[in-house]
């Protein structure tokens, strides 16, 4: 404090290429903002691979905003008539909304509660920019699914379903990668 005034804060700047990246063969995850930085989000930067698929979950406290950067990704963010637990591909809503194909500069915002999936059906990686309100605990899931995913082979699937749980993540329907 200098002469009655606050010192002020400072900012984060994370430029293009920066930022700790976690990695496995399913996922490439670049943390752009934290916990530590934000009480509003974590902010991450996300290479989804050809053939990976997050499966369909919902979060009971967390809000998501996705913004498509390169490639293609299938996406919902809806409440399905029904729920198929093998696969969100043919869901369709009350109101007659499907799965969409998002192109680059699409946005996806998901409320607590709601029904979300992507996966990238294309022979080319994707990326998008990624939120999660509140922090830090996207942060300390994707390091955690990761390393499971990182061991290499088929993903153990009753693993990530405890992680899942321990993060306030209802899966729906699988997680596929490859």
């Amino acid at each position: 404090m200098v002469s009655g005034l606050v010192a002020a804060a400072e900012g984060l700047l994370v430029p293009p290429g920066q930022g700790r990246v976690v990695q496995a063969p399913a996922q490439h995850v670049t943390f752009k903002v934290t916990g530590s930085h934000s009480r509003m989000a974590s902010t991450f930067e996300v290479i989804v691979p050809p053939g990976f698929d997050v499966g369909a979950h919902v979060h009971t406290r967390s809000e998501e905003l996705f913004y498509v950067l390169e490639g293609e990704l299938d996406v919902l963010a809806f409440e399905p008539r029904i729920r198929t637990p093998d696969s969100w591909r043919d869901w369709e809503s009350t109101s007659g909304n499907r799965v969409v194909r998002a192109t680059p500069g699409t946005v996806i915002v998901v409320p607590p509660g709601c029904p979300h999936a992507f996966a990238n059906p294309t022979g080319e990686p994707a990326k998008m920019f990624f939120q999660a309100s509140p922090p830090p605990d996207h942060e300390r899931y994707f390091e955690e699914l990761l390393e499971i995913l990182g061991e290499g082979g088929p993903p153990d699937h009753e693993a990530i379903e405890a992680l899942r749980a321990k993060y306030d993540i209802e899966q729906l329907t699988p997680l596929r990668h490859g």
